[in-house]
């Protein structure tokens, strides 16, 4: 009978409960892939984050390019407590990865190969079986490198042509992460993406009120977790925590005076105070399309 009771899963244990014997070994999850691997890593990070830290590692192993280096990484593998998830396209690499690791007990994980079945069935077609192909520099791909082209030269309210030309305009007070987001929506959803900046007593550029509201987003904050983050800004960059910089009272106002201005404004807001940029940038993007 496998210790590992995960066969709904796709992995399978070749162990023997008799020979079982605790291994107080940190797990290292390898994930390989004949494309880039990213696939493979973010489905084994999404899992991960649902432990307590330190449970668990990763290493990603990309760009496979024969049975024979297959052969190699499962070797390589075998040396840890390892579990091995993968998206390998060609059935070859993925018969050879599933025999080396029955060989030494390494349980598996596909992640590509039942979708791509499921899809098979349902659709009544053959699958090209083409490693790659979700890199390809297709127009998606130019659209999304024009997009961060885009985010770097319109970053903090530098051209008020920014302002006019984006898909969407991210407004707030410093650190409420308007470039990070600005980036991640240009890469994943390639949405050209400018960001102005809210400065204390500073009037907004006039660009801000001539657009549409719609593609206008707040980006707000708690002001007891602004002064967090600004605290320990201030610190790596040599500056007093008294500075106006890190001052609670001076967060205060900036928070009320970007609240002022989002009303004027009558745009979308987003409280950022316990998201990810991830996360932020979903609800823009979610917001966008409705």
């Amino acid at each position: 009978m496998p210790i590992l009771s995960l066969e709904g899963l796709g992995i399978v244990s070749t162990q023997d409960s008799d020979n079982f014997s605790p291994d107080n070994r940190n797990l290292v999850i390898f994930t390989i892939s004949d494309s880039s691997g990213e696939t493979a890593e973010a489905v084994a990070r999404a899992a991960l984050v649902q432990f307590r830290p330190g449970q668990a590692s990763i290493y990603r192993l990309p760009q496979v390019r024969s049975c024979h280096q297959l052969v190699g990484l499962v070797h390589e593998a075998s040396r840890e407590r390892a579990v091995i998830a993968y998206t390998l396209v060609l059935p070859e690499y993925r018969e050879t990865l599933e025999l080396e690791a029955l060989k030494r007990h390494i349980p598996t994980l596909d992640l590509l190969s039942p979708m791509i079945s499921r899809i098979a069935t349902l659709t009544g077609s053959a699958p090209l079986s083409q490693p790659g192909l979700l890199h390809l520099m297709d127009e998606t791909y130019f659209k999304r490198i024009e997009a961060i082209d885009f985010a770097i030269r319109f970053d903090d309210g530098k051209n008020s042509e920014g302002i006019k030309q984006a898909d969407v305009v991210l407004t707030g007070v410093s650190r409420t992460s308007k470039t990070p987001n600005c980036m991640y929506l240009a890469h994943h959803y390639g949405m050209k993406s400018a960001n102005v900046p809210i400065i204390f007593n500073v009037e907004p550029p006039s660009a801000l009120f001539e657009i549409s509201p719609k593609k206008i987003i707040g980006l707000h904050i708690d002001p007891h977790v602004l002064h967090g983050i600004r605290a320990t800004r201030a610190q790596s960059l040599g500056l007093s925590t008294s500075a106006d910089y890190a001052d609670p009272d001076r967060i205060q106002q900036e928070v009320r005076q970007a609240k002022k201005l989002f009303r004027e404004l009558k745009c979308h807001v987003i409280d950022i105070s316990s998201k990810a940029i991830e996360e932020t940038s979903s609800d823009i993007y979610m917001h966008l399309r409705q």
